[in-house]
């Protein structure tokens, strides 16, 4: 396993795309190593292993919405553990302790600053390294029913990450899609939105969590889900778009 640059424009297509090794991890000094594959002869596996998920609840007025939820005054924070994460084409694997687990489309922040503590907006700004996409899969049934969201949202393979992380993209207003169905022809759009429907942009999610707890290289910030949740269920498959940034496609499978 190693980090890797893609190079080439990853939003005309895998085709002609290439993977270009680099020593070490990619928080600094980038050294490629040597060997490039074509990037259909590699297994992406998740772009990053982070120490902590920190994720937002109902950072889009419609989904606190449906809901019925009012939408917070500070953004209201949980977190995923690193157990949860799994990369492009692993296994959604449903546990027989729910029986409704619905996906979650969301912009995924990859911190790249050591130790961001205390940050303002600017060094909020600053300290983000790049951008992927991201399924914050819940147990809605748990959800509802346990005081916290630790077992809806922890299960192992609960946090798909991918494909890749975006560097150098602006965020503000880009379109986030969630496609599930069984086969390819028959993907249906379950949620479509924008990034600038968020209650709390990127900046101030970052800053506020970095007043909470320290983010460090790695870290991964989940911003949140658009209205049109909806169970998955054994045998579906689940993209998750996100303009300028890629797919993330997952299938899903019962773990009994």
């Amino acid at each position: 396993m190693s980090f890797g640059v893609v190079e080439g424009e990853p939003g005309a297509g895998p085709e002609g795309l290439t993977i270009a090794e680099i020593s070490g991890h990619p928080f600094g000094q980038i050294t490629f190593s040597g060997p490039r594959w074509a990037l259909s002869d590699v297994r992406l596996l998740s772009p990053i292993l982070p120490s902590k998920v920190v994720c937002v609840g109902r950072n889009y007025a419609e989904h606190a919405a449906e809901h019925g939820s009012e939408v917070p005054s500070e953004p209201l924070l949980f977190l995923k553990p690193s157990t949860s994460v799994i990369g492009p084409r692993d296994a959604i694997r449903l546990p027989e302790f729910s029986k409704q687990v619905e996906h979650e489309a969301e912009l995924a922040v990859v911190i790249g600053a050591p130790g961001a503590r205390r940050a303002d907006r600017a060094a909020a700004e600053r300290a983000i390294f790049g951008y992927t996409c991201a399924n914050d899969v819940t147990a809605r049934d748990l959800q509802r029913t346990d005081s916290q969201w630790t077992r809806a949202k922890g299960f192992d393979s609960f946090c798909p990450i991918g494909p890749w992380i975006t560097t150098g993209l602006d965020v503000r207003d880009l379109e986030i899609r969630c496609e599930v169905g069984h086969e390819p022809e028959e993907m249906e759009v379950r949620q479509l939105g924008r990034t600038r429907d968020m209650v709390f942009d990127v900046p101030a999610l970052v800053s506020y969590i970095s007043h909470v707890m320290t983010l460090l290289p790695g870290d991964v910030v989940l911003t949140g889900t658009p209205a049109g949740v909806s169970p998955l269920v054994d045998g579906d498959t689940v993209t998750v778009r996100i303009e300028g940034i890629g797919d993330l496609t997952n299938p899903v499978v019962s773990a009994t």
